[in-house]
């Protein structure tokens, strides 16, 4: 029976609150509560106030936004930058292995294929060392780099000998092979001639890259 009565003053209590709360808010002085009416001349101040506050949070905003905005290109600016500087990098040192490698392949088979063939041989093998593929198909890839038209099953044949000996770190004797052909001109060679011959000079140039890298 207590608590009962408890309850209900409790409940009395709160209802007597939330009344005057109410009546609080409805005698509160017309300025200080929202124009009902927009005909009303007050009403213009009370708008106008309004819209200067949301103009000064919106610039506020657009400050801030700003501000986050150059912040975030700034951040960007920098990683492209980065991005770019890496690139040329890489660019400058493959084409350096590539110059180098010219270089030596000319010295070698100079006179016996043409410059042209080296230079491309020489710029596929830099292209592709070291790629997720066999040593074979790497080989096959350089040959057709000059020789388009070629089969890669022919290829991967005449490929096959040089493969094996580059996993098994056997030297195979190009030289051997250049000297099949000397003191003839390349165009008089059959495309199985030239292909042999290109093959050796991948394997080569596959060697020379795998030489200098094994020296750093």
């Amino acid at each position: 029976m207590i608590n009962k009565n408890n309850e209900s003053k409790t409940f009395n209590a709160l209802s007597s609150q939330m009344e005057l709360e109410l009546l609080d808010t409805l005698l509160q002085p017309e300025d200080g509560t929202y124009p009902w009416n927009p005909a009303d001349d007050e009403s213009d101040a009370y708008f106008s106030e309004l819209e200067q506050q949301f103009a000064m949070e919106e610039l506020l905003t657009h400050e801030e936004l700003t501000t986050k905005s150059e912040a975030f290109y700034g951040h960007l600016d920098s990683l492209w930058d980065h991005v770019v500087t890496n690139s040329h990098y890489k660019c400058n040192t493959n084409q350096s292995v590539v110059d180098h490698l010219q270089v030596i392949l000319s010295s070698a088979f100079a006179a016996n294929v043409p410059q042209g063939w080296l230079k491309t041989i020489a710029q596929k093998a830099t292209e592709i060392f070291a790629t997720q593929q066999s040593i074979g198909e790497e080989l096959v890839q350089c040959v057709q780099s000059v020789l388009p038209t070629w089969n890669t099953d022919d290829l991967l044949v005449l490929a096959r000998p040089f493969a094996y000996a580059m996993r098994s770190n056997e030297s195979r004797d190009v030289k051997s092979i250049i000297n099949q052909v000397n003191n003839r001109d390349w165009a008089t060679l059959s495309e199985l001639e030239q292909a042999k011959v290109s093959v050796a000079i991948a394997y080569y140039a596959f060697r020379q890259i795998k030489n200098s890298q094994s020296e750093e």
